[in-house]
C-alpha cells in the first residue's frame, strides 16, 4: 500500500505578509487560535479584528500585519481548518490500511463530525467564509484580500483534497468523473451534517446515519 499524500490546496490564503521567523508564525497561530475562539462566542457579524488582537495578547498592528480585514483573517482560519482535516483524513487512512470503501468514507465523515463538535469556531467556520453582510469592509478595515475569500468555493477545496486522500489509499486513478462523485458527496454530506447539528447541538445521531448511509450508497461503487 502506498503512503497517503499529504495534499494541499491550490489556493492559499492571502496574507500581506507571510510570517518568515518562528517568532511571527507563533504570532499569526496565536491571532487565528484567538479568532476560532471568538466565533464560538461572538458569532461572526459581532467578531472584530480589534477582539480578536486583545483575546491573543497581540497589538492590533499585528492583525493588520498579516489580514486586512476580519473576512481574511477567518478566510485563512478556514483555510488552516482544510488542511488540518486533511492531515486527520490522512493519517486515520495510513492508520488503518485494510480499510475498504466503506470504511475509507467512514473516516472522511468521522473527522469532519469530530472537528464539528471539538474544534474551536468549526461549528461557524469550518472551510468556508459565511456571506458578508452589508457594509462589513467598512466597519471592518479594507476590502483588501475579501473579493479572493470571495470568489473561493470552499466545497470544491475539500472535495480535491479528499478526492486525492481516498484515490491513492483504494488504488483508485482520481479522474473526472470520481473528481466529480466526491464532489457531489462533500456538497451533499455538507448540507446534511449541517442540518444533524441544527437538531443537535452534538449532531443529531439519526441523521448522521443517514448521511452514512447515503454516502455509502452513492460513493462506494466508484471507490471499489
Amino acid at each position: 500500500m502506498d503512503p497517503v499524500p499529504q495534499t494541499r490546496p491550490r489556493t492559499q490564503p492571502a496574507l500581506r505578509r507571510a510570517p518568515v521567523q518562528q517568532r511571527s508564525a507563533e504570532r499569526l497561530a496565536r491571532i487565528l487560535d484567538a479568532c476560532a475562539v471568538l466565533l464560538d462566542e461572538t458569532g461572526y457579524e459581532q467578531l472584530s479584528t480589534r477582539a480578536v488582537a486583545a483575546r491573543a495578547g497581540v497589538p492590533i498592528g499585528s492583525v493588520y500585519r498579516f489580514f486586512g480585514n476580519k473576512r481574511a483573517m477567518v478566510a485563512a482560519l478556514a483555510h488552516r481548518n482544510l488542511d488540518r482535516y486533511a492531515e486527520r483524513v490522512s493519517d486515520r487512512l495510513a492508520g488503518t490500511p485494510i480499510l475498504d470503501a466503506h470504511g475509507a468514507i467512514d473516516g472522511v465523515l468521522d473527522e469532519f463530525i469530530e472537528m464539528k463538535r471539538t474544534v474551536p469556531g468549526f461549528a461557524l467556520v469550518d472551510f468556508g467564509v459565511p456571506a458578508a453582510a452589508p457594509g462589513e469592509a467598512a466597519q471592518d478595515g479594507p476590502a483588501e484580500g475579501q473579493a479572493e475569500a470571495a470568489a473561493e468555493d470552499p466545497n470544491r477545496l475539500v472535495a480535491e483534497r479528499i478526492c486525492a486522500l481516498l484515490a491513492t489509499h483504494l488504488g483508485r486513478v482520481a479522474d473526472e468523473g470520481l473528481h466529480r462523485k466526491v464532489l457531489v458527496g462533500v456538497e451533499t454530506a455538507d448540507a446534511l451534517v449541517r442540518l444533524a447539528f441544527r437538531a443537535d447541538p452534538a449532531g443529531d445521531p439519526a441523521l448522521v446515519a443517514e448521511t452514512r448511509c447515503l454516502l455509502h450508497a452513492y460513493l462506494a461503487p466508484s471507490l471499489a
